[in-house]
């Protein structure tokens, strides 16, 4: 195996576990990765340069299969070795030298119906060429190196084509050779992972969103979500257009997918990396079978793990070095060990500086709002992110105000409901269920209510509870235009007492559910939520539990105090307030 030190170190722990041997090459002694698994009998890892063929060879020759976890390769001696019968390489060395260029990855990817920006290469330097270039593909534009770029490196925005901007990105992006790119006019970033075998099986990962600064990769957090109507089911549209992708490679492995999400819901690709990638790490405590493991499964022939996740929530933060200086990031780790749900992981780096990943930390929690509440502690920690960056990742929760995160919507067709529906909102603030409340009327403001219903799935809503008096479509309504269980609440009119409220809602026809409960009976509908949660949340499903043991000690205290005192007594303290 090639390594590029901090992913061969997380390929080696399901290594051990499999029983599978390693041997690295990497340049150095005591790399990370050959800190954390011994090579095996007889043999010894590899001190050299993952470029040399002469190094290559070497490995070649003690390897079945030879694997690499970072795409700056020598690709011809890897096919040179494979077609030489030396051993096994995966991915295929064409596949790797083909995303080494980014441009030819893009012209590959559009060759084969992959959605990507509009993109031309950069013959010359000259300033003619550019303007042409923008002029082609419009302003701002992005001039890219095609090889050896990462973490923005390679990456150069052209806002204007005036002379001395044009000449501060080529000299930026040195002596490689270029082409450019038209912007994505993107909402998220995304990222989705996805194993393939040598047979073909593709399985992906639930898709996550990243959040770069300066270029660089600070959280992802999984599963993605996004507020629209427009975005509906995108978590299953950016894993099947990665899967897509990626079956238009040869070999098998793992592979980072990075796209652009825009406004529209639609989704264009961005580029390909054929190894374990930063935005796939939370894999390791939030997956079933993490993407190093799924890695080594899909070279050495074996069953594909299970890619889904095991938590409901799940983010993943990048410890950076903030100078030479050590102190900090053993700090930023020791902090983290004090936060529920988080894992800390180093990557056994000798030195720190300014930007160098020296290693990640996931987080797990049973919801999005307190995923965030994790994150917004562990973020804030981080001495080189101002308030406004952690702001923008974990809002600070305000009191009297919408989750920003929520699992229940509350939501009803007029203010005069708001009395009838609060007190759903006492029973979740008593479970610590995020919400959010809002009015949406079926009748006077149809599309708002369309557009909330079918953005509930995708913004992570677990469950609806709907206030409704009179006609009471709205239940209804917002149960045809989404997946979410909806729990109707039949509020009292100024006639009928309710009645024709509650008929309204039970009368839904085959096919569209609605839940509902006792006229005006909020109560009862956020407990019906804090029941369905429970289903899949076990915190919540103890506190229910809890709350009718609660409810039980309050009844037979209340028999135990009528026996003692008698029920004239019991009258006249206990039910005349």
């Amino acid at each position: 195996m090639a390594t590029n030190k901090k992913l061969g170190r997380m390929l080696t722990h399901p290594a051990a576990l499999l029983g599978v041997d390693l041997i690295i090459l990497d340049k150095g002694g005591y790399t990370p990765a050959k800190q954390t698994l011994l090579a095996p009998q007889g043999s010894e890892h590899i001190d050299g340069a993952f470029t040399s063929e002469e190094h290559i060879r070497k490995l070649a020759k003690e390897c079945d299969v030879l694997t690499v976890e970072i795409e700056h390769v020598n690709a011809d001696v890897l096919a040179a070795v494979e077609a030489e019968g030396l051993c096994e390489v995966q991915p295929a060395p064409a596949t790797i030298r083909l995303i080494q260029d980014k441009y030819l990855q893009h012209k590959h990817l559009r060759d084969n119906g992959i959605p990507t920006a509009p993109f031309a290469p950069l013959d010359s330097r000259e300033q003619k060429d550019v303007e042409a270039l923008a002029k082609e593909l419009g302003l701002p534009l992005m001039l890219k190196a095609r090889t050896l770029a990462y973490d923005g490196r390679g990456n150069a925005p052209l806002k204007t084509t005036d002379a001395k901007e044009v000449a501060a990105a080529l000299e930026f992006l040195g002596d490689r050779p270029l082409y450019a790119e038209g912007w994505a006019p993107f909402v998220k970033e995304v990222a989705v992972m996805v194993v393939r075998n040598k047979h073909g099986e593709v399985k992906s990962y639930d898709a996550v969103e990243t959040v770069h600064r300066d270029s660089i990769l600070r959280v992802c957090t999984a599963p993605l979500r996004a507020d629209g109507p427009e975005f509906d089911g995108i978590n299953a549209k950016a894993r099947a257009l990665a899967e897509r992708a990626v079956a238009t490679l040869d070999g098998a492995g793992i592979f980072g997918v990075e796209m652009f999400l825009l406004a529209d819901g639609s989704l264009l690709l961005n580029e390909i990396a054929p190894r374990p990638h930063n935005s796939g790490h939370h894999t390791i405590e939030a997956c079933t079978v993490s993407q190093f493991e799924n890695h080594l499964r899909a070279i050495l022939d074996l069953p594909l793990g299970d890619t889904s996740l095991r938590v409901p929530s799940a983010a993943m933060i990048n410890i950076l070095g903030v100078s030479d200086d050590m102190a900090p990031v053993r700090k930023m780790v020791q902090d983290a060990l004090a936060v529920d749900g988080a894992s800390a992981h180093l990557y056994g780096k000798a030195d720190s500086r300014k930007a160098r990943k020296m290693g990640h930390i996931t987080v797990t929690a049973p919801s999005d709002a307190e995923l965030r509440a994790r994150m917004r502690t562990l973020l804030s920690q981080q001495p080189d992110l101002d308030e406004a960056f952690v702001d923008s990742i974990a809002p600070a929760p305000k009191q009297g105000l919408s989750n920003a995160h929520p699992l229940v919507g509350i939501i009803m067709g007029s203010d005069s409901d708001l009395p009838v529906m609060l007190p759903a909102t006492k029973i979740l603030d008593q479970f610590n269920i995020p919400y959010e409340l809002t009015i949406t009327s079926a009748h006077r403001t149809p599309d708002r209510m369309v557009k909330y219903a079918r953005s509930a799935a995708s913004r992570g809503l677990r469950a609806v509870i709907a206030g409704a008096g009179g006609a009471a479509h709205l239940p209804g309504m917002v149960a045809s235009e989404t997946s979410v269980p909806v729990i109707g609440v039949p509020v009292k009119a100024s006639v009928l007492d309710g009645v024709d409220s509650l008929y309204s809602i039970v009368q839904m026809p085959r096919g569209i559910p609605c839940a509902t409960v006792g006229i005006n009976n909020s109560t009862n509908a956020a407990l019906l939520a804090v029941r369905i949660l429970g289903t899949s949340v076990p915190e919540y499903q103890r506190a229910m539990e809890k709350y009718q043991h609660d409810l039980e000690e309050e009844v037979l205290a209340k028999a135990d105090t009528l026996g003692q005192i008698g029920w004239d007594r019991y009258v006249a303290e206990k039910l005349k307030k």
